[in-house]
């Protein structure tokens, strides 16, 4: 099973789209191990968007994720960070596939509702920005898992 970092955005807690955002994620049978509402300080956020440093963009890129709660998840899953981004969208809402949170949800690319790690590497490092080891919640079973055995098929 594979693990990404997702995060629902100050617009998205601001638009009360929480429950609306993690049902996309639980109902392709994606897990929520590890969940917290938190507000991102200036040094978690230089630190989350540090590729950006120096581009034109960055400063209004930690204006706006430091302007209010985020909503920050550890999801995991099959395939979790191709899955998780195809359901996010493309991060021009007006380019994101019609059935994505973006293309349903958002307007405009900059406050986009939501941020899903692009790659393994992307996907460790944020986990361990915003969550230490010990909060995450590994220890149960989804309703998919129960039903759906390691090989894609029914348990008997």
């Amino acid at each position: 099973m594979e693990r990404t970092f997702v995060a629902i955005k100050p617009d998205g807690v601001k638009r009360g789209l929480i429950g609306r955002i993690i049902q996309r994620f639980e109902d392709k049978s994606y897990k929520i191990v590890a969940i917290k509402m938190m507000n991102v300080t200036p040094e978690i956020a230089a630190k989350h968007y540090e590729e950006h440093f120096g581009k034109p963009f960055y400063p209004e890129l930690i204006d706006f994720i430091t302007s209010g709660p985020i909503v920050a998840m550890v999801v995991e899953g099959r395939n979790a960070i191709k899955g998780v981004r195809h359901i996010v969208g493309s991060t021009r809402p007006d380019e994101a596939d019609v059935g994505s949170i973006r293309a349903d949800f958002s307007s405009y690319s900059t406050t986009n509702l939501v941020h899903a790690s692009d790659c393994p590497d992307s996907a460790e490092r944020e986990m361990h920005l915003y969550f230490n080891d010990n909060e995450l919640c590994e220890n149960y079973k989804t309703m998919f898992e129960l039903i759906i055995d390691d090989h894609g098929g029914f348990k008997q």
